[in-house]
């Protein structure tokens, strides 16, 4: 089994930062990607960023703000939020696509969403 640990969500004002974690712990070869999603409130939930090795992608709405940074010895990812905006506001949720140990496939894991709350 494997699970994602997010942790870092918070009430913040607008304009203000806020640094989600996300652990993965379990029967882990390896990492081959990770990422963050979001989900707004009534809306759809969104990719927000992936990394890939040192490769990383943004949604638009987010480039220039977030960034998105892993570490696979720790099998944590990271995502720096600066210049936070109320539409910012969402439950954020990271997934890693993972080799598994004892079967070397590789299956997608999430974690259970820590809130975001960017007030105007």
């Amino acid at each position: 089994q494997v699970h994602l640990v997010e942790s870092g969500g918070d009430l913040v004002q607008a304009g203000g930062s806020l640094r989600l974690s996300c652990a993965a712990s379990g029967s882990i070869f390896s990492i081959e990607l990770m990422s963050w999603y979001r989900q707004p409130p009534g809306k759809q939930r969104e990719l927000v960023a992936t990394i890939t090795g040192d490769i990383t992608n943004y949604v638009d709405s987010v480039k220039g703000r977030f960034t998105i940074s892993g570490d696979n010895a720790e099998r944590t990812v990271f995502l720096q939020m600066n210049s936070l905006k109320p539409e910012d506001t969402a439950v954020y949720y990271c997934k890693m696509g993972v080799i598994v140990t004892s079967t070397l496939e590789r299956r997608d894991y999430w974690g259970q969403g820590t809130q975001v709350v960017v007030a105007s």
